[in-house]
């Protein structure tokens, strides 16, 4: 693919963010990417919203957004699966030839919604929702066939999570949370058996913004350097079914994976690093048994979910730190001579979706 990333904003990470509305949110991490890229807002030719009203609790909610998000007068499109998917269609777009110059944003202001009750209403409404199914529920069911399929129990769980918190402590773009011990994480209640509360990683708010540009137009503006390009994409979806064949098998994510490396050229090549969407530990449990075959020099080296965990753009996050590490500024959690990295991100119950993105340096 010829599309790169030419800058990229983060909002400032925040447990609940109180002092901003959801558009002032999505405009200053725009102008921060914009700024990244040393471009105008008026050179854009694309935008792509990645924004479900479910999670922003209003109905049409790219109504609003549009014009924050820089898409004035712009050709806009949206998608509602998750912030990752929206990467994905936004450097398609710039690969048709068609566009030159994408933005693509997504946000989540997680601290006004009820999570659970949003999930809860994504149930099949006679089945599934009269028994109280939400997204809780769906990770306890895989926890589940987690702990029966890869033989990992609680306390393999609390001390990957301790780790995790542990590396996500020094990522400067993360809230820096001070790590829980495995006895308190052990000892935390269960919100759906064998899912304690402390197993799952806390939400916050943000937003990320990517400005994606093609090959013919840095050739026509060499004055611009790209960060990161990008060598594939791709997306799987299992079965919405929450039965034993398919919960845990994480059949979507192998699938993906492989298509992704061979889309990318890099079948057995190695993988420097890779951002994993593990919104618990007993889904960071399930992604490390699924890589255990493959050549991954660093899993999740900024702290993914436990860093910061902006729900719907979350694999967006990832994808922002896997492009840091490929151009060498992911400051105190950078990976030594990072030349390829993956961002993953998934969505539905259960991780029912994956989304890949890969990521190769570009030469100086």
């Amino acid at each position: 693919m010829e599309t790169y990333v030419i800058g990229l904003g983060m909002s400032p990470p925040h447990p609940a963010q109180r002092r901003l509305r959801t558009e002032e949110l999505a405009f200053q991490t725009v102008r921060a990417a914009l700024a990244d890229a040393g471009v105008e807002r008026a050179e854009v030719d694309a935008v792509t919203l990645a924004t479900s009203d479910e999670m922003d609790g209003r109905s049409i909610s790219s109504m609003l957004m549009a014009a924050p998000s820089g898409a004035y007068l712009k050709d806009e499109i949206r998608v509602t699966d998750s912030g990752l998917t929206g990467l994905v269609l936004g450097a398609l777009r710039v690969a048709t030839g068609r566009y030159h110059l994408g933005l693509v944003v997504s946000w989540n202001h997680t601290s006004q919604i009820d999570v659970q009750d949003v999930m809860r209403m994504r149930a099949e409404p006679f089945t599934l929702r009269p028994v109280g199914m939400n997204g809780a529920i769906a990770d306890a069911l895989f926890a589940g066939e987690v702990q029966r399929r890869c033989g990992v129990d609680e306390d393999a769980v609390a001390a990957r999570i301790v780790l995790r918190q542990q590396v996500a402590q020094r990522n400067p773009r993360g809230l820096r949370r001070a790590p829980q011990s495995a006895e308190a994480i052990r000892a935390s209640s269960y919100d759906a058996y064998p899912l304690r509360r402390a197993h799952q990683a806390p939400a916050s708010d943000g937003c990320v913004a990517f400005v994606l540009a093609s090959g013919a137009w840095l050739r026509a503006h060499p004055q611009h350097r790209a960060l990161a390009r990008i060598a594939a994409v791709t997306s799987h979806i299992d079965s919405y079914r929450l039965d034993a064949g398919r919960v845990g098998a994480m059949a979507g994510f192998d699938a993906g994976l492989e298509d992704l490396l061979r889309r990318a050229g890099r079948d057995h090549a190695a993988i420097d690093v890779f951002e994993a969407e593990a919104p618990t530990g007993w889904h960071e449990a399930a992604i490390e048994h699924h890589l255990a075959g493959r050549d991954v020099r660093a899993l999740s080296p900024s702290g993914g979910a436990w860093a910061q965990h902006p729900l719907f753009c979350m694999g967006l996050v990832n994808a922002a730190e896997a492009a840091l590490q490929v151009a060498g500024r992911a400051g105190d959690v950078q990976v030594e001579d990072v030349h390829f990295a993956v961002a993953h991100g998934s969505h539905g119950y259960a991780q029912q979706g994956h989304t890949f993105v890969a990521f190769e340096r570009v030469a100086a």
